[in-house]
């Protein structure tokens, strides 16, 4: 009875003002994404991106487009919160279930794109002579061929034992999280397994640069140097990944061992998804010198135009006013 007490009254309001910051983070990072992405599609269409660097940023425009459609779905997730708070509407649908799914689906695809990332860094920078694994169709067709084969995976075990439902609550579907055994199937497929391989990867090139630092030449020094620093920066991020799925792991095993759910378990499990998704939308920008370099000349050519229409005007007139 208490419990229900809590329930319609503040923990209502709790779970509403969780869902309108995450949504705002959720549409902050969808915007971002976007932008980014069609940004990459343009530089890539036009060939404004050098040949060596565009593998990477194939695997750029790869992440930012899982974090826009996953956004996507989370924006849907707030807004169907925020209505059902508001108005208590039931979304409880076959597409809330499918999308449920999907939602799950596609955060194992943004790990695996960054693992991606790892791959690529681990090839170039250790195995160099390996031009098979350097390939741009491979790594254009390669997110494809991981879907095919990680969905499977994952929905095998989901769907017999009814992963995702609909949360009434909540007011969306997703799995749910005293599911146990699916729960820990979809956090083992899709958040620990890949950031431990990229983990372990990681360290392996880092250990790698270190032991090759006295043999190399003064030239694969410097760009060892700026590799370990960018993967420096990419462990950070990966770290901050890693945490962030905290706070739902302590309360699923608080419910393990009290037995008691918590009310808001859902939304506050997704509610660090959202400021990732956000986060992860600026910080690949300061990451990725290539991607950096990309829009940063995009700002330059905004500058660059209208100063040098200025000048032409300007010599125009100064010719002009000569032969008056």
């Amino acid at each position: 009875m208490q419990t229900s007490i809590m329930i319609n009254d503040q923990t209502k309001t709790n779970g509403f003002i969780l869902s309108l910051i995450s949504l705002g983070f959720n549409t902050f990072a969808c915007l971002i994404s976007c932008i980014v992405f069609l940004i990459i599609i343009y530089h890539l269409f036009y060939n404004h991106v050098k040949r060596e660097d565009k593998i990477t940023v194939v695997l750029c425009a790869h992440i930012y487009l899982t974090i826009l459609m996953y956004s996507s779905l989370l924006i849907s997730m707030n807004i169907r919160s925020i209505l059902g708070d508001l108005y208590n509407q039931s979304f409880d649908s076959s597409w809330c279930i499918f999308s449920g799914y999907v939602a799950a689906v596609l955060l194992g695809m943004l790990y695996l794109n960054f693992l991606n990332q790892a791959f690529y860094r681990l090839i170039r920078i250790a195995y160099s002579q390996s031009r098979r694994f350097q390939s741009l169709k491979l790594h254009l067709i390669l997110p494809i061929i991981e879907l095919i084969i990680v969905t499977p995976i994952l929905l095998s075990v989901l769907i017999p034992l009814n992963g995702v439902i609909y949360l009434p609550n909540d007011h969306f579907c997703c799995p749910r999280f005293t599911n146990i055994p699916s729960i820990f199937w979809a956090a083992f497929v899709s958040y620990m397994c890949p950031l431990c391989c990229i983990s372990f990867i990681y360290i392996h090139i880092t250990r790698f640069i270190h032991r090759q630092g006295n043999i190399q030449t003064l030239i694969i020094k410097q760009r060892q140097s700026r590799d370990l620093l960018i993967i420096q920066r990419i462990l950070i991020i990966v770290s901050l990944l890693l945490i962030l799925g905290i706070p739902s792991i302590v309360l699923i095993f608080m419910f393990i061992i009290t037995g008691v759910e918590h009310p808001l378990l859902a939304r506050i499990s997704y509610f660090p998804v959202s400021v990732s998704q956000m986060g992860l939308s600026v910080a690949l920008l300061f990451s990725i010198p290539q991607l950096k370099n990309i829009i940063l000349n995009l700002r330059k050519t905004g500058t660059v135009m209208p100063v040098s229409r200025v000048v032409r005007g300007t010599i125009q007139m100064r010719t002009i006013t000569g032969t008056q």
